[in-house]
C-alpha cells in the first residue's frame, strides 16, 4: 500500500536505516514506524489479518515516534466522520476519507510549516483525508490553501493529508528521525 519504496528512500535520505513492516516480527526493535498512504479501509483489514494492531499499539504505547501520510492519517486518528472506528486512535483528530474528493480532484500545494522552518513544504494530496477537527491535545503544523489543516502532531506522533514522500523535500522525515534522537538521547 501506497508510496512504500517513496518512503523507503526518504527515510535513506535522513541517513536513518528503513527496514519494510510485514509482519510483527518486522516491528521489533524499531526506533519509528511511517504509515503510508493507500486505502484505509484495506490497510485496517491488512493490519488485522497480519496481526499487527496489538504491536504497532505497543509502540505507540512505549512512545515509539510515528509518521502517519495521507491514509495513515486517517489510522492514526481519533475519530473517523465515516462512522468507521478508529484503528489506531493516537491523534486527537477527526478525519473524513476521501475529503478532498477523488483520484481526480488530487492537487499540489505549497505549504507553510513553520516547525519546519520559512520554506514553504509542497504537499502532494491525492484522494485525501480532510481534518474536520482538531482537538486540544493536538498540534496544527500546517494547513491547506483553504486554511483547513492538513499537518497536525500530538507529541511523538505526525500525521499529514499529504504525501511528503513524493517530493523532494526531507523535513517531515528528518523531523521523524529527530523525534528519534530526542527520545534517545542520540
Amino acid at each position: 500500500q501506497g508510496a512504500v519504496r517513496e518512503h523507503l528512500g526518504a527515510i535513506a535520505d535522513v541517513d536513518a536505516t528503513p527496514v519494510e513492516v510485514r509482519l510483527p516480527r518486522d516491528l521489533v526493535d524499531l526506533d519509528a514506524l511511517v504509515l503510508p498512504g493507500g486505502e484505509s479501509t484495506t490497510m485496517r483489514t491488512l493490519i488485522d489479518a497480519y496481526g499487527l494492531r496489538e504491536p504497532i499499539a505497543a509502540l505507540a504505547r512505549a512512545g515509539t515516534p510515528m509518521l502517519g501520510t495521507c491514509a495513515g492519517m486517517i489510522l492514526l486518528a481519533e475519530r473517523i466522520a465515516d462512522g468507521d472506528a478508529p484503528v489506531f486512535g493516537l491523534v486527537d483528530v477527526e478525519v473524513r476519507r476521501n475529503g478532498y474528493g477523488r483520484q481526480v480532484d488530487s492537487f499540489e500545494a505549497d505549504l507553510d510549516v513553520p516547525a519546519l522552518g520559512p520554506e514553504p513544504l509542497h504537499g502532494v494530496f491525492i484522494r485525501a483525508p480532510i481534518v474536520v477537527e482538531v482537538g486540544p491535545r493536538a498540534e496544527v503544523l500546517a494547513r491547506d490553501p483553504a486554511g483547513r489543516p492538513a499537518a497536525v502532531r500530538q507529541g511523538r506522533v505526525v500525521a499529514t493529508a499529504f504525501h511528503p514522500e513524493l517530493t523532494g523535500d526531507r523535513r517531515l522525515h528528518r523531523l521523524l528521525a529527530e523525534l528519534v534522537a530526542e527520545g534517545t538521547g542520540r
